[in-house]
């Protein structure tokens, strides 16, 4: 028998996911994978995406928090009979139950740090539920290398901090193997939580970059799940990210979040701009919320850096071995100036530049000779590699460098600690020090100036010591590379890169006056003290409970096969446009109208060639042929290429430049419909849109008998739109007292005389077939602009003035999931096309003119 495996995952790739089915009885006591190495499907049967229409079973609200290892230790017990857990109190998933409702429950689903024998894990995972509500995910040791140290370490982790592969030696190739271990693993976490979750009353949190992709296999299953990312790294430029073999994938699946959290408006930004140039999709700020629309969903963009746990640092600052460390530290930097440095050993940590930084500084002001003394703590690495070995190498080389030429007896300027440090004797070393630095090249937040803050500032007023009830001071230099610079507006900023500007922050650094230094502790304090990671979460939770709250109000389903997969969320009363439906009641209908958009409707935007083709010809020939039906072409476009593109079609009828122009057929004149046909207000718009487009590369103007167009479609994304808006508000100005509209619409700006609209077309159109005693009883109006929006408004109101009656049958279709006043929808023009094809050719042989054959191809 074949497995079902997806440790290989080619088949996820062509879009082979597990079938969805419907809702299955909650379990309490998770399954767990006993057999290495085979990972089953989503769910044993045929399993639907769950609806939300089922009651809700949970009294309170509950949060699952899934991230790479859960907030537990685990050893092994002495007799070595399985194992014994307790909570890693410095772990950040621990500490973020601060700030969640105090009735809520939380429970997490994550890996632990140790090797778990298939044979325990039934055991380990009903302990682990029960005692600490966590839910472990058991990783195969060979997914397990390929998934954290493979495409984490060796492909996430340095693109994100903005390191490309270069060469094989550099960073190494793309690997698949390693994105379809990534994806197994996910899949695993998934697992975890759909054997745990109750749709309907649990919100998902899920962490960092290691379970980018966990929200399409949870969305996939439950369209209404509320489910929030936070990302701990920084997020790279879109130059950056888009080298990413896997871009699209990833950023998809983040986008089946509701909520996805970055440290610092550089993080978003980058975010969103991944977005628009990748997705051409676009963001809203409203009322101080950033939203991006996609597919009827608004997924928000929290913008939040973590802060520390103050109750955790003030309880370590308060330790008895700390006191008796920090006399220890003060005796043996006595008369000296300790600058701290305190990292992970990392490639992007900087500490090869911050140990030059202190060599440049020594040389530069031989005052700090004998006196300065900079103590770096390297923490162990969490990675590997080449790179890392190289780095380890030159720290040595460098520290050797520097204590050679510039040590004295008693005296080394540089002190390196290569050893795993405990937070007590970190903040020991704190307490001493008069500046930190940071010289990370790229760093996702960095909480080590925000430790210093507080170890600085001491545990409270009481304590009996001078050293802790004087002037609090305290100074940091920090690389403008790193997450929590922007918070620290009292810390000197630094390029890392510039060792001798690095190394003149670090002399004025503990060269200022001890005022100075003790003003700028202050406001570092009261924003570290009050932003501390309970707000961090507290706050990232209410954005969650905000951008979810009509989750259960709109009728959702998913499209799209593997990480193609999205949900589409609509309002009750917005649907899909039945082909079946809309054909029974043309059949039942005598007088028909069809008003019909061209681009982007009838004729994909992305086609170059805006010619019609045969069978969009033949279509609206048989159509328009039909003596019920009254088809017009409603279109932006110039009269005469329209005119030239459907003369076949004798019987059309069509509205130019947005109905300044109109005829009923190929044998009748061009009405000119707007109430001006002066043009002298040419001569000033033209000028400033020539203006836009010399500084504006890709961008184009369209001249019309009675409007400028300014098109921004092949120009930056980013750019274009910004020059667009730039330009609207300088044409209202300039032709403010003109009689014209200046409009945009999708990758335009418009200017056209006023009293010209889509919507007075259609009206025109209802009227006329009113008056000649055939009024419509059967109305198809299709568009896919906002130009279009007005013909849909006008439909409503035609009926309640009596124009169209009660009893007509309307079908207002949009193209494309989004916000409308069309109550129907197609996804693109081909669905479009197939539906006008299915009327075509309901259409009655015999209520076709003579004349129309000839005109047919």
């Amino acid at each position: 028998m074949m497995s079902r495996s997806y440790t290989n995952l080619l088949d996820l790739a062509s879009g082979n996911f597990p079938a969805m089915g419907q809702p299955r009885e909650k379990k309490r006591l998770p399954r767990v994978m006993t057999v290495p190495g085979v990972i089953s499907e989503l769910d044993d049967d045929q399993a639907n995406s769950v609806t939300s229409d089922a009651p809700s079973s949970a009294i309170q609200d509950r949060i699952i928090i899934v991230a790479n290892q859960l907030p537990v230790k685990a050893k092994r017990r002495p007799d070595n009979k399985g194992w014994s857990f307790s909570w890693d109190d410095d772990s950040l998933l621990l500490q973020l139950k601060d700030g969640l409702p105090e009735e809520m429950e939380v429970l997490y689903v994550g890996s632990l740090k140790v090797d778990v024998d298939p044979v325990e894990q039934d055991d380990v995972s009903q302990l682990l539920l029960d005692k600490f509500k966590c839910v472990p995910a058991f990783l195969p040791s060979d997914i397990l290398t390929k998934f954290y140290h493979g495409f984490c370490k060796q492909h996430l982790w340095p693109l994100f901090h903005y390191m490309l592969p270069f060469s094989a030696s550099h960073g190494g190739r793309f690997d698949r193997s390693l994105w379809e271990a990534y994806v197994a693993a996910n899949k695993i976490f998934s697992q975890r939580v759909i054997e745990v979750i109750n749709p309907e009353d649990d919100y998902v949190w899920i962490h960092d970059y290691h379970l980018m992709v966990l929200p399409t296999f949870l969305r996939r299953r439950f369209n209404r799940l509320r489910m929030g990312f936070f990302l701990h790294s920084p997020f790279p430029s879109s130059e950056i990210y888009r080298t990413l073999p896997v871009r699209e994938e990833i950023m998809k699946a983040l986008l089946n979040s509701d909520l996805i959290g970055f440290h610092t408006y550089d993080y978003a930004r980058h975010f969103l701009s991944c977005c628009s140039r990748m997705l051409g999709l676009e963001y809203q700020s409203k009322r101080g919320y950033i939203g991006v629309e996609y597919y009827g969903r608004t997924i928000g963009i929290k913008i939040m850096p973590v802060g520390i746990h103050m109750g955790q640092i003030k309880s370590v600052l308060s330790l008895a071995d700390k006191e008796w460390r920090v006399a220890e530290l003060k005796q043996q930097f006595e008369g000296k100036t300790v600058l701290l440095g305190v990292d992970d050993m990392d490639v992007f940590k900087g500490i090869d530049l911050k140990l030059l930084a202190m060599e440049q500084m020594l040389k530069q002001h031989p005052k700090w000779q004998g006196r300065a003394v900079l103590v770096q703590i390297a923490n162990p690495s969490r990675g590997r590699g080449k790179d890392l070995e190289d780095i380890q190498a030159e720290i040595q080389a460098s520290c050797k460098r520097i204590n050679e030429t510039f040590g004295q007896p008693g005296y080394e300027p540089i002190v390196l600690i290569d050893r795993p440090v405990s937070l007590c004797e970190r903040f020991a070393y704190y307490t001493i020090a008069e500046c930190v630095v940071v010289t990370a090249v790229r760093d996702g937040m960095n909480l080590t100036p925000y430790e210093y803050i507080v170890g600085r500032q001491g545990v409270s007023e009481s304590e009996s010591s001078s050293e802790s009830s004087g002037p609090k001071k305290s100074m940091l230099v920090v690389s403008e590379f790193i997450g929590c610079s922007p918070s620290l507006s009292g810390a000197i900023r630094v390029n890392p890169w510039n060792t001798e500007s690095t190394a003149e922050a670090m002399n004025e650094a503990i060269s200022m006056s001890d005022a100075e230094k003790q003003l700028r502790h202050e406001k570092h304090y009261r924003y570290v003290s009050s932003h501390d990671v309970a707000f961090w979460s507290r706050s990232f939770f209410q954005d969650l409970e905000r951008t979810c709250k009509d989750h259960f109000r709109r009728r959702c389903w998913g499209i799209g096969l593997s990480f193609g997969f999205r949900v589409v969320a609509l309002d009750p009363n917005f649907r899909k446009l039945s082909i079946d439906h809309i054909v029974s009641v043309y059949l039942r209908s005598k007088n028909r109208a069809i008003l019909l958009d061209y681009d982007g409707t009838v004729m994909p935007q992305t086609s170059h060639n805006k010619t019609p083709s045969a069978e969009v010809i033949s279509i609206i020939n048989t159509l328009s042929g039909d003596t019920k039906n009254t088809v017009f072409v409603v279109s932006g476009r110039g009269r005469e290429s329209l005119g030239k593109w459907f003369s076949p079609c004798k019987k059309l009828g069509i509205a130019a430049e947005h109905g300044f122009f109109m005829r009923w057929s190929a044998n009748d004149e061009w009405e000119v419909c707007g109430q001006n046909s002066e043009f002298g207000w040419k001569q000033i718009a033209e000028p400033v849109m020539k203006l836009y487009t010399e500084s504006t590369d890709g961008s184009s103007i369209e001249t019309k008998e009675s409007a400028l167009v300014w098109h921004h479609r092949d120009a930056d994304p980013g750019f274009g739109s910004s020059q667009a808006k730039e330009m609207l508000d300088h044409l209202e100005s300039v032709l403010a007292n003109e009689p014209v509209a200046v409009k945009s619409g999708q990758f335009i700006v418009e200017v056209k005389p006023q009293g010209v609209s889509k919507g007075m077309v259609a009206e025109k159109i209802f009227t006329t077939m009113s008056e000649k005693g055939k009024q419509a009883d059967f109305v198809l109006c299709i568009g896919d602009d906002r130009s279009d929006e007005e013909m849909f408004e006008i439909i409503s109101n035609a009926i309640s003035s009596g124009i169209l009656s009660s009893s007509t049958s309307v079908f207002a279709c949009t193209v494309g999931q989004k916000p409308s006043k069309a109550r129907y929808y197609l996804d693109d023009p081909a669905e479009v096309l197939n539906m006008l094809d299915a009327l075509a050719e309901a259409s009655d042989p015999e209520s076709f003119t003579d004349t129309e054959s000839e005109g047919s191809l």
